[in-house]
């Protein structure tokens, strides 16, 4: 194993802080950064002599809810709130988990790649992308990005609709929808 830089044992030092602030053990915080146990207990040791990868600080980055660059830059003192709140925000949460659960190589790079979309994601529309997931399902076959602007779209849709549901055109958007929707439902279903 390297020697590591003092810039290197200065970051390592600031990630086991903010791993205890979070509360989280060894195997915690292996499995939430999906870092394997020796690489954790490694960064977690006192003293430990670990030379960290990119990929190593992106995960604990990633972990954290925080960015690498914050993580590199910040001080352990402006950081440590964040920790103490349960870190990121809600949405940052949900992204977290979104990640920690997919098992689709694809989904996971794309919530790496995008992560201000996925932050504006609802927990349904996450929990739905996960679903998704699976040999020859929806994500492979058509791409995540594709699935991810429909969603995008649909809660544009959706807002617009709320949008126009508090005016004087609600009585028409009810004839609108009401329309489409009986283009759209089964026969079977129709009264």
């Amino acid at each position: 194993m390297e020697d590591q830089s003092p810039e290197m044992a200065d970051l390592a030092l600031k990630i086991k802080r903010l791993v205890e602030e979070r509360g989280w053990n060894q195997e915690e915080f292996a499995r939430i950064s999906r870092l394997n146990r020796h690489t954790a207990r490694q960064i977690l040791l006192p003293g430990g002599n670990r030379r960290l990868r990119n990929a190593t600080i992106s995960a604990c980055a990633r972990a954290l809810g925080i960015t690498v660059n914050e993580l590199r830059t910040h001080s352990i003192e402006r950081l440590l709130p964040r920790m103490a709140d349960g870190g990121a925000s809600g949405p940052d949460d949900a992204v977290r988990r979104a990640y920690e659960q997919a098992t689709l190589p694809e989904l996971r790079a794309w919530l790496e790649r995008n992560p201000d979309r996925a932050r504006k994601l609802g927990e349904e529309d996450l929990d739905e992308l996960l679903s998704m997931q699976g040999e020859g399902g929806p994500l492979t076959a058509f791409g995540v990005d594709a699935f991810v602007q429909r969603i995008e779209r649909r809660r544009k849709v959706v807002e617009h609709v709320h949008a126009i549901a508090g005016t004087e055109y609600l009585e028409l958007l009810e004839q609108i929808v009401s329309l489409l929707h009986d283009k759209v439902q089964p026969r079977t279903d129709r009264g």
